[in-house]
């Protein structure tokens, strides 16, 4: 992807030196959570008035704006990386400021906080073993650098642009935050528990085809690079339901699936990078 460093950091919040001091380990991993997973958690603390993600308590407060909690060390490589992830940060919600008012909303930017092994969330306390995720209660994103490495290693999804798709598919959910998709979903669980996992999906596969309606942008202003998009699709497909439980489990338990199946991530990611229009999101309205 082609790309440009220098950009501004006004909602890039690095908590990287914190060492994840204070926060209660999740002890669920990947395998059992995948990307966005903590949205699933928050909904279910929500359902049931209980914070799911340290066991119980009221949700941790996170830092004021712009704290940092002090200078991380880093290599050059992970300079570099801070460098990318700030500008996908920016030229993302720079688009979502220009596509939402066309259907009425105005856009807000969320920020990004990056963390080493643990952070203190305005959805309580939560682990690197989680995974990026999106917290609707102080409208940020949540990142541990190092869960590229396992993007690459474990998941077998490389690439510049696959970690590009990661930090736009939790922006899609601060986009679903912002028009009220999130709280409606949470009531639909509410009032039908034995839909809230399909219902989980259907979020989720919403934030991959709004995360395929930014790259679409990048495509339009010549942005992207030869591979990129293959990229983003390996990367949707590697973090599917169905692979991670037969990576983990040995098996397949569909109706334990809240994030969809490698075709399906793929398959809605595709349609929003297809279309550049969130109209073709709609999860919620037509066979998934």
């Amino acid at each position: 992807m082609r790309w440009t460093p220098g950009g501004s950091r006004k909602n890039l919040e690095d908590r990287r030196a914190q060492g994840g001091r204070g926060a209660g380990g999740m002890g669920m991993g990947m395998g059992r959570m995948g990307l966005g997973g903590a949205v699933v958690l928050l909904v279910l603390s929500l359902v049931f008035g209980q914070n799911l993600f340290t066991g119980g308590g009221v949700p941790a407060e996170p830092l004021p704006p712009g704290a940092t909690g002090g200078v991380a060390s880093e290599s050059a490589e992970e300079a570099d990386l801070v460098e990318f992830v700030n500008f996908v940060l920016n030229d993302a919600q720079e688009v979502w400021a220009t596509v939402l008012p066309r259907y009425g909303t105005q856009y807000r930017d969320a920020r990004l906080v990056l963390f080493r092994g643990a952070v203190q969330s305005g959805c309580g306390s939560a682990s690197a073993a989680m995974g990026p995720f999106y917290c609707p209660l102080d409208e940020r994103v949540y990142i541990d650098l190092g869960f590229y490495d396992e993007l690459h290693r474990r998941f077998g999804a490389p690439g510049d642009f696959a970690q590009a798709y990661v930090l736009a598919h939790e922006l899609g959910h601060h986009v679903q935050h912002i028009v009220g998709t999130d709280t409606r979903v949470r009531q639909l669980q509410e009032s039908n528990p034995r839909q809230a996992n399909e219902l989980s999906v259907r979020l989720e596969l919403q934030a991959d085809c709004y995360a395929g309606v930014w790259a679409n942008s990048t495509q339009q202003r010549q942005l992207l690079e030869a591979g990129d998009l293959n990229e983003a699709l390996a990367a949707a497909s590697a973090i599917g339901d169905d692979r991670i439980q037969t990576q983990t489990m040995g098996g397949v338990q569909p109706e334990s699936f809240t994030h969809g199946t490698s075709e399906q991530r793929a398959t809605w990611f595709g349609r929003g990078f297809e279309t550049g229009s969130p109209d073709a999101c709609d999860s919620f309205g037509q066979a998934i």
